[in-house]
C-alpha cells in the first residue's frame, strides 16, 4: 500500500483545518491567545459590568470591544478540562460520566435539579445517546416568577416538557449544528432552530451557546444563557395576533405579502409597530400606503434575507434586504441598532420561518420616496429650496419619470441667486426626461432637459460629469425619480465656440485674430473643442512689437492660435492629477488643478468651463508660446534622431549648409520640420 505524499498529507491537513466550523475556529483562536497560561487555556472577553463573556477573535480580541462596550480579559480553563492544583493551566480533561452528572460540573446545576424534580433523572443517568442544551443557572434565575412557578408547580408535566424540548435524542456537536437547520427535539418532535454565525456566535432558538461539547458517557451537554420555548407560530401569525402591529397588518395584506410570511424559510422581519407608522407625515404614508410598488419595497426593506438573533450581532455587520437593500444592523451594549440608531424595541420573538423584532421607526428605502423626500437626507436642500421658489415641485413630487441633477449646498455657501424666469429656465434645465442611473451613462451620450436643452454626458478616469457639472456622490434612486447631487450648477451651451466667443466683449481681439488666421470655419462645425482663450487683456500684455508681428503673420498666428486648442472637451471637473492634452499645433499642453483653479502650462485660468455646442471655453490671462525647442511628442510615429538632433542644436552654421555631404540631409529635415508644423 503506497503512503500519501508529504505535499498531500499537509494538503489534506489543511483542507481539515480550514473545515472547521466558525465556533471551533473562534474557540481555537481563544486558545493560542491562551497559551502562555498553560495548556488548555483559553481567553475570554467579559463585558465590564455584567457577567456576558464571549471567546475572542481576532477582531475583538485586537479592539477590546463588544458591542461598542468595553471588556476585559480573563483566562480560563477550555470547555472539557479542569484545573490541577500546583500544576500550571488546566492539565487535566474533566471526568467523563453521564449526562446528569455533567450538568453539575459545567455550570447548571438548576437544571440538574430540575432534572431531578421531574424525574428526568433516570433517563439522563442510564443508558443511550443525548444532547442537552442545558440552560445556565443565570438562565432559571432570570426567568419571570411567573413562569418559573408555573414550571415547577408542575413538575411532571410542564416542567419535564419543557427539559425534553430542551434535549434531541442523538449525539450533536457544534460541528454539526449547521447554519438555518432544525433539530428534533425529545418534546412531540418539535423542532429546535439552530443557527451558526461566521463570528463564531452558535444560537439554538436563539439562545447563545456558552459552553459546549462537553462530553458525557451517554452524549454530549452544551450550556446556553436562556431558557427556550416551544415555536409554533409563522412570522404571519404573530402579525396577525399582535396588537401593535395592526397597521403592519394592514400593510401586508395590501401588498400581497401574507403567503411567503408564513411560508418555509429564514427570515427577520423588522416589524414596525403602529407607533413607527405614526410618526411618518400623514401625506407621505398615504401616499406609500396608496401605492403597491412603493409599499411593496418598503415592507420587504424590513424583511432581511436570513434569520438574526440578536445574540448573534456583537459588532456591525451589513445586512441584505429582500428590497435588496442593505441595513446596518449593530449593537451598543444591550441595545440593537439599525443604520445607527437604538430603535428595536422588541427583539427575539421566534417563529418557526424566522425571528422577529419590534421597531419603533419605519425604515423607509429610496425606492418609496419621491425626489424632494430623498433629498432630505442629502447636501442639496438649498437646490430644493430653489426649485420650490421657482414653482417646479410638481416634477419632483409627482409620478413623472426624471432625473434631477441637484448643486450641492456648497455652491451656495458665498451668494444664493435670486430666481427670475431666466433662473426658472436654468432650473428647468437641471431636470433630465427619464429616470437614469450613472452607471449606465457612457462618454457622448446626450439627454433631453425638461428645458427642451441637450446636454452631453463625459466620461473621465476620475469623473462622470454633465456639460460642466460633475457627480459628486452616488445617486439615490426613489421611486419615480432619481437624484444626482453635482458640484456645480449647469450651464448648459448656447451657441458654438465661435457663437460664445463673439457673444462676449472680453474675447474681441480673439475673434479677430481667428478669422484672420482663417480658423472660424473650424470653431464653427460641429466637434469636441477645448479652447484656451486668451481675453483682451492677454493680447494687450505682450510687448507691441510681437504682437504687430504675430498679427500680421497669419501662419504663424494660427501655429500660435491652434496651440490654444485641442480636439476633445476637457471640463474642469475632469483635471485632479496633471493631464496632458495634445494642441491642434502639435504640442503638449499642460493641465493641472492647484487651489481650486485651473492651470494650463502652469498659468492660472481666469474663468473655466464656458460651455459651447461643440466644445468648452477656458478664459485664460495670457497668450500661451510653444516652446521653441521640445523633444519628439507624437505617439503616431517613431522618432527620427537625425531631425531631434538637428530641432534641439543651437543653429547650423552656413558652412555645414554649403558641404556638399550636409545639404541633403539638411534639405530633407527642414522638410520634414515644415511637414509637421502644417494644416489644422
Amino acid at each position: 500500500m503506497r503512503r500519501p505524499s508529504l505535499p498531500l498529507l499537509l494538503l489534506a491537513l489543511g483542507l481539515a483545518a480550514a473545515a472547521k466550523s466558525p465556533y471551533q475556529q473562534v474557540l481555537q483562536h481563544s486558545r493560542l491567545r491562551g497559551r502562555q497560561h498553560g495548556p488548555n487555556v483559553c481567553a475570554v472577553q467579559k463585558l465590564i459590568g455584567t457577567n456576558r463573556k464571549y471567546f475572542t477573535n481576532c477582531k475583538q480580541w485586537y479592539q477590546r470591544k463588544i458591542c461598542g462596550k468595553a471588556t476585559v480579559i480573563s483566562y480560563e480553563c477550555c470547555p472539557g478540562y479542569e484545573k490541577v492544583p500546583g500544576e500550571k493551566g488546566c492539565p487535566a480533561a474533566l471526568p467523563l460520566s453521564n449526562i446528569y452528572e455533567t450538568l453539575g460540573v459545567v455550570g447548571s446545576a438548576t437544571t440538574q435539579l430540575y432534572s431531578d424534580r421531574s424525574n428526568l433523572r433516570p433517563e439522563i443517568e442510564g443508558p443511550g445517546t443525548f444532547t442537552i442544551f442545558a440552560p445556565s443557572n443565570e438562565a432559571w434565575a432570570s426567568l419571570s416568577a411567573e413562569t418559573l412557578d408555573s414550571l415547577v408547580s408542575n413538575v411532571n408535566i410542564e416542567l419535564l416538557n419543557a427539559l425534553r424540548y430542551h434535549m434531541v435524542n442523538k449525539r450533536v456537536l457544534t460541528d454539526d449544528l449547521k447554519h438555518g437547520t432544525t433539530l428534533n427535539s425529545m418534546y412531540q418532535n418539535l423542532p429546535i432552530q439552530i443557527h451558526h454565525y461566521p463570528n463564531g456566535i452558535v444560537t439554538v432558538n436563539c439562545a447563545r451557546l456558552l459552553k459546549a461539547d462537553h462530553h458525557a458517557t451517554n452524549g454530549v451537554v452544551h450550556v446556553i444563557d436562556k431558557v427556550i420555548s416551544t415555536t409554533t407560530n409563522s412570522i404571519q401569525h404573530i402579525i396577525e395576533t399582535e396588537e401593535s402591529l395592526e397597521t403592519l397588518r394592514a400593510a401586508v395584506a395590501a401588498s400581497d405579502l401574507n403567503s411567503l410570511l408564513e411560508s418555509e424559510g429564514q427570515y427577520t422581519l423588522l416589524a414596525p409597530t403602529n407607533e413607527a407608522f405614526e410618526k411618518i407625515p400623514r401625506e407621505m404614508l398615504n401616499r406609500i400606503l396608496g401605492d403597491p410598488e412603493a409599499l411593496r419595497d418598503l415592507l420587504n426593506h424590513h424583511i432581511l434575507k436570513s434569520a438574526m438573533c440578536a445574540e448573534a450581532i456583537i459588532a456591525g455587520l451589513t445586512m441584505e434586504t429582500l428590497e435588496g437593500t442593505t441595513l446596518d444592523v449593530g449593537c451598543s451594549g444591550e441595545e440593537l441598532t439599525l443604520n445607527g440608531k437604538p430603535i428595536i424595541a422588541n427583539k427575539d420573538i421566534l417563529a418557526t420561518n424566522g425571528v422577529v423584532h419590534f421597531v419603533n421607526e419605519l425604515l423607509i428605502p429610496d425606492s418609496a420616496k419621491t425626489l424632494f423626500e430623498l433629498a432630505q437626507e442629502s447636501e442639496v436642500s438649498e437646490s430644493m429650496n430653489l426649485f420650490r421658489q421657482a414653482g417646479l415641485s410638481s416634477h419632483l413630487t409627482g409620478s413623472e419619470r426624471v432625473t434631477l441633477l441637484a448643486p450641492v449646498n456648497e455652491v451656495f455657501k458665498d451668494k444664493r441667486p435670486t430666481v427670475d424666469s431666466n433662473m426658472k429656465n436654468l432650473l428647468l434645465n437641471h431636470i433630465v426626461k427619464d429616470q437614469l442611473s450613472s452607471k449606465y451613462l457612457y462618454h457622448g451620450q446626450k439627454l433631453q432637459t425638461l428645458g427642451d436643452k441637450e446636454l452631453r454626458v463625459f466620461v473621465y478616469r476620475n469623473n462622470l460629469c454633465i456639460e460642466n457639472a460633475c457627480i459628486a456622490a452616488h445617486d439615490k434612486r426613489g421611486r419615480f425619480g432619481t437624484l444626482f447631487s453635482v458640484d456645480k450648477m449647469l450651464t448648459p451651451p448656447t451657441g458654438s465656440v465661435m457663437d460664445v466667443l463673439k457673444a462676449d466683449h472680453r474675447f474681441s481681439t480673439l475673434v479677430a485674430a481667428i478669422q484672420s488666421a482663417g480658423l472660424m470655419e473650424n470653431l464653427n462645425r460641429p466637434g469636441t473643442f477645448t479652447v484656451f482663450a486668451p481675453t483682451n487683456e492677454a493680447f494687450q500684455a505682450m510687448p507691441q512689437g510681437e504682437l504687430n508681428k504675430l498679427m500680421g503673420n497669419a501662419k504663424e498666428l494660427a501655429s500660435i492660435l491652434k496651440f490654444h486648442m485641442a480636439d476633445e472637451i476637457l471640463v474642469s471637473g475632469a483635471v485632479s492629477a496633471l493631464v496632458r492634452l495634445k494642441s491642434m499645433q502639435g504640442d503638449k499642453l499642460e493641465v493641472s488643478m492647484k487651489n481650486h483653479v485651473i492651470h494650463v502650462n502652469k498659468e492660472p485660468v481666469a474663468e473655466s468651463d464656458i460651455m459651447a455646442t461643440n466644445g468648452v471655453i477656458h478664459a485664460v490671462s495670457s497668450v500661451l508660446q510653444p516652446q521653441a525647442s521640445r523633444p519628439q511628442e507624437r505617439g503616431d510615429e517613431p522618432a527620427d534622431p537625425a531631425l531631434e538632433i538637428f530641432k534641439q542644436a543651437s543653429a547650423l552654421s552656413k558652412v555645414s549648409q554649403r558641404n556638399p555631404r550636409l545639404a541633403p540631409v539638411y534639405s530633407r529635415l527642414l522638410a520634414k520640420m515644415k511637414e509637421n508644423s502644417g494644416g489644422f
